[in-house]
């Protein structure tokens, strides 16, 4: 063939080369837009985690969990105004009703719904020991309203006898009643009643006991919960051989705090003198139940005002838990060193002097001093209280059981908390 002429194969040369070459700036040009693509997905993501970083800062101390706070401990300060509790008083109201309709009866305390509404009576028998007793509800004026308690439920603990923050629900502790039951008249010694005449007035009859629903009771002190009416009264725990005591209330009243321990345990302390001491647990309105630790706390639950945590004292130690949660916290503050140092400085200030760490004391092993001496102030926490998210109050002071329980020494510290600084740099 020819050289100046093209065969139609050589005449499409030409047109195959300049689509391969738009084939190419089309390839260049979606890699150069990918990377345009890949570079604001790059800094949109980045700024998203910023922005996410930002928000999960925790905007709230209830937000943070147990084990990421941090705190700011001082020493021997003056508690808020109002923050100390009342001692325990009767309304005049109540007294003077069971003046009049049980003069036999040693009426303890009354103990007022948070609303002001009802009032229960907490009082004793002639015939029951001294450390139980019944309630009585009552309306807050000094109405009586109904018998609470069966005669086969003794309740203790009289610091234990709580109402809901909401006023819905009241919670005790109580136990099968130890008072012998009368055995029953043999039935050859029944005389039989005489045949009543015509026109006769019928024969007088002992009054009637209140009538009560059937209500389980248990050998050890157990968890009881009853409505604001006094209703629908029910055991909250059934752990036979677990003694529970110190109950707190939420405050949004969706659970209780508690301490329990073993019968043998309390009784072991017992016998030393010693205040009681349980496992802290909450427990939930349905009766679910969630053990926090597993040592033994001498200070009595509680909440933070916000309902999400809940603390208790350990000797010279604080426990601090998540109270709900997918995966709870917790965390455990030692005080021991600050205390210390604390009391030293107290105790020369006011010229107490010191004592060996031989000499009588309730002080738990934790806090036993092997160098020599400890200060006389230096002694385990015996109460928390929780006022303010951020603020939480404890009290150190030495009680003695011997014969009466006599507290001295009572001095409190403030723990100021917050978040790690680990929280607050996310």
């Amino acid at each position: 063939m020819p050289i100046g002429l093209s065969s139609p194969k050589d005449s499409s040369a030409p047109i195959r080369v300049g689509s391969n070459f738009r084939r190419v700036l089309l390839v260049l040009s979606l890699i150069f837009f990918a990377a345009i693509v890949f570079a604001l997905l790059w800094f949109a993501t980045s700024y998203r985690h910023d922005s996410e970083a930002q928000r999960l800062r925790p905007r709230q101390l209830r937000d943070v969990p147990s084990r990421a706070l941090a705190f700011n401990f001082q020493a021997d300060v003056e508690l808020p105004p109002g923050l100390n509790a009342d001692e325990a008083k009767i309304l005049p109201a109540i007294q003077d009703d069971f003046d009049k309709r049980h003069p036999d009866f040693a009426l303890l305390r009354t103990v007022v719904s948070p609303d002001n509404q009802r009032a229960l009576a907490l009082y004793n028998t002639a015939d029951e020991p001294s450390q139980t007793f019944r309630i009585d509800l009552y309306s807050a004026d000094g109405t009586f309203l109904r018998n609470m308690t069966p005669p086969d439920l003794a309740v203790v603990f009289q610091d234990s006898v709580v109402w809901s923050a909401d006023s819905s629900f009241i919670a005790f502790v109580g136990r099968k009643s130890l008072k012998a039951e009368a055995s029953p008249t043999p039935a050859e010694e029944l005389a039989p009643l005489p045949a009543a005449s015509p026109g006769a007035s019928p024969v007088p009859t002992s009054s009637v006991l209140p009538a009560f629903a059937p209500v389980k009771v248990f050998n050890t002190e157990q968890i009881y919960l009853c409505n604001r009416d006094g209703y629908d009264l029910k055991p909250l725990t059934s752990r036979d051989g677990l003694i529970y005591f110190a109950l707190s209330w939420a405050p949004d009243s969706h659970g209780l705090a508690a301490l329990a321990c073993k019968e043998s345990e309390w009784n072991a302390r017992e016998k030393e003198f010693k205040t009681p001491a349980g496992r802290p647990r909450v427990i939930s309105i349905e009766g679910q139940e969630r053990l926090l630790d597993d040592s033994l706390a001498e200070a009595p639950p509680v909440w933070s005002p916000d309902s999400s945590k809940i603390a208790t004292g350990f000797g010279v130690d604080i426990g601090i838990y998540d109270a709900a949660g997918k995966s709870p916290t917790q965390a455990r503050i030692a005080l021991r060193e600050r205390l210390l140092t604390a009391s030293a400085a107290f105790d020369e200030k006011s010229s107490t002097g010191k004592k060996t760490a031989g000499e009588a004391s309730n002080k738990t092993t934790a806090v036993d001093n092997t160098t020599g001496t400890i200060p006389v102030s230096f002694n385990p926490i015996v109460r928390i209280e929780w006022p303010m998210p951020e603020k939480l109050y404890v009290e150190t002071a030495y009680v003695s059981l011997r014969s009466e329980l006599i507290k001295t020494f009572a001095r409190w510290h403030l723990l100021v908390l917050s978040p790690q600084a680990a929280v607050l740099g996310r």
